[in-house]
Formats: C-alpha cells, structure tokens, sequence
C-alpha cells in the first residue's frame, strides 16, 4: 500500500484536491488500464519538457514567443499585468481584452519575504522602456487580495514615470478571491469598469 499512499499524497499536493478526491483520482489510475496511466505520465512530462516562459510576456508557451504576443490583430498599446498565468486564461475566456499581458509570477508579500525583485517587475519596466510610446495604457489586473493591493499600489507608483495611463480593474471580483476561478461575466464587467491608480 505504500505505493498507493505515495500516489495519493503526491495528488493531494495539487490545486484544489482534497484527501477524498485524491483517494478516489488514485483509485480510477488504478483501476485504468496500464495505457491510460502511462498515457497521464508522458503527457506530463512531454509539457514539463516542452513548455517556457513567453520571452515577451512570462506566460506559458512552447515557443519563443506565445500566441497572443505573435498575434498581430491584438492591441499593442493596451498591456493588462496580472500575477499568474492562468489569469491569463482567465481573462482569455471574458473574450473582453484585446491587448497584451504581462505575467508578474506572483504578488509583493513582505510577510513572506517577497519583495518587487522576487516577481517580474523588473521585466515590465524593461519591457516598457524598450518601445517607448507603444504601451499607451497598462491595466493593472492582480487579485483584489491584500498581496494584490499591494502589488497594485507598487506598480501605480514605478509606472509614473512612464508616459502611459495606469488603470486598476474594477472590484466586480470579490475581496479574497482568485481571479482564475471568476466566471466570465465578473471577470467582463471588472475589466471594463476598470479606473486609474
């Protein structure tokens, strides 16, 4: 059994997976035939392998570049900084942002120790100075948290110099609350009530 507890203990670290959903995911891998869970692992480690950060953006991609920073329809002058790669997604699904984004990889949390250097700040403001007058506004869009506050409250006062508009989504998104589990509605509605730092 202790290959069992191995696999469920190794479930259980994932997102949003309890100890019974564990419990019942390692169960069903069991009770698969041999091909479907070999299937799961080379799928995993075929996109552990394959998958980068986006040069431009931080998000995830398999090339030098992602999809939306090679697409030249979208708004180059229009960038939404969110704090995760699945708020990308997230906001991909609203199919209300036409612009690029920029992934910070996380939010400023002095208790933890995490300050502007640990997240990709530093890339952002690089990222505007090497095409100055291309970014005309940068939607901040980091969860309405107390470390996404903050993070918002940073990023208002380093973009200052910058000749752009710095605007904060709306609070359509709940306090607490993680942008990649809001419906598309919310996530619609926050972003074009969006107001300036």
């Amino acid at each position: 059994m202790r290959s069992v507890d191995r696999l469920i203990s190794a479930l259980k670290r994932l997102p949003g997976i309890g100890p019974k959903q564990a419990e019942r995911l390692s169960l069903h891998l069991l009770r698969a035939p041999r091909a479907e869970a070999e299937n799961l692992a080379e799928a995993l480690l075929e996109a552990k392998d394959a998958m980068r950060f986006c040069a431009r953006c931080g998000d995830f991609t398999d090339k030098e570049l992602c999809g939306l920073c090679g697409d030249p329809s979208r708004d180059q002058a229009l960038l939404c900084v969110v704090e995760e790669p699945q708020d990308v997604a997230a906001f991909e699904r609203s199919r209300a942002f036409k612009g690029l984004y920029h992934v910070l990889h996380g939010s400023l949390s002095p208790l933890d120790g995490i300050g502007p250097e640990r997240i990709k700040v530093r890339e952002l403001l690089e990222r505007l100075k090497s095409a100055p007058g291309v970014v005309r506004e940068v939607v901040v869009a980091t969860d309405p948290d107390t470390e996404g506050e903050a993070t918002a409250l940073y990023l208002g006062q380093v973009l200052k110099p910058f000749a752009v508009k710095v605007t904060r989504i709306a609070h359509g998104v709940p306090m607490g609350g993680d942008l990649d589990y809001m419906d598309e509605r919310t996530l619609s509605c926050a972003l074009t009530g969006r107001r300036e730092l």
